[in-house]
């Protein structure tokens, strides 16, 4: 873990009609940390994902990353800086392969646009092998998406936004919908790919053992705002934090 700010964030509100999502958020998210946005549901978390990585802008703030204000840029400018996203409900192409979706984002990352029958001819086409290999699912590279559980499309879609080359990635929710007794088991392998790979990760995760195992410090959302900073044992044990975010009593 260093002190290097990768992406700060000054003064950061939006509202959606009466309701303020962020109310002025001033934050700083660290190279090399994995950092974990707990809050309850409503609190913003979403939200100032989607504005960090280009699918919302800003009423007001900025967002600097590598010493330019980037808030408003779009995905696809951000992606191109080293900024990537994964998303609560993988973002996959479900009819085709596990490889062929990973396959179609390697060939984003190098510029590379031909029609699907051709993905095999680039280049980089070894590189899917390899992220698929990273990610324990080699075995799943033929089988189409839509056949995978849950659990599996997860990491899937975090291989095709890895496939992007991010410096920084946002993950949102990556344990939702996974069965209980998998989750632990997929998020060691994100959290080993994320290492393997050098990326600094955000993620968004209502699971309480989840964050206390694989986040290095957590920040607590509530109604656009961020109420508490800490380590997963400061935060965790906070007792406001158990009573308003986790609903249990001190």
């Amino acid at each position: 873990m260093t002190d290097q700010v990768m992406m700060d964030v000054q003064g950061l509100e939006i509202r959606f009609g009466g309701v303020v999502a962020a109310a002025g958020i001033n934050f700083q998210i660290y190279e090399g940390r994995n950092l974990a946005i707990i809050g309850p549901n409503g609190a913003g978390k979403t939200t100032f994902l989607n504005m960090c990585t280009g699918y919302l802008k800003p009423h007001a703030g900025k967002i600097i990353y590598e010493g330019e204000d980037v808030a408003g840029i779009g995905p696809r400018k951000l992606v191109k800086k080293g900024v990537a996203r994964a998303f609560q409900i993988p973002q996959l192409f479900a009819e085709h392969s596990v490889r062929e979706n990973i396959l179609m984002a390697v060939a984003a990352a190098s510029g590379y646009e031909a029609p699907l029958t051709r993905l095999e001819d680039i280049s980089g086409a070894s590189e899917a092998d390899r992220i698929l290999e990273m990610l324990k699912c080699s075995n799943l590279a033929e089988r189409p998406v839509q056949e995978l559980p849950e659990g599996q499309r997860k990491l899937i879609d975090i291989g095709v936004a890895l496939a992007l080359k991010p410096r920084l990635l946002f993950l949102d929710e990556p344990t939702s919908g996974v069965a209980s007794t998998e989750k632990f088991a997929i998020l060691e392998i994100i959290a080993e790919a994320l290492e393997e790979e050098n990326v600094t990760s955000v993620f968004v995760e209502h699971d309480e053992g989840i964050v206390e195992r694989f986040a290095d410090e957590v920040a607590v959302w509530n109604r656009g705002e961020v109420l508490y900073r800490g380590t997963p044992q400061d935060i965790l044990t906070h007792p406001d934090v158990i009573r308003d975010v986790m609903g249990g009593h001190v």
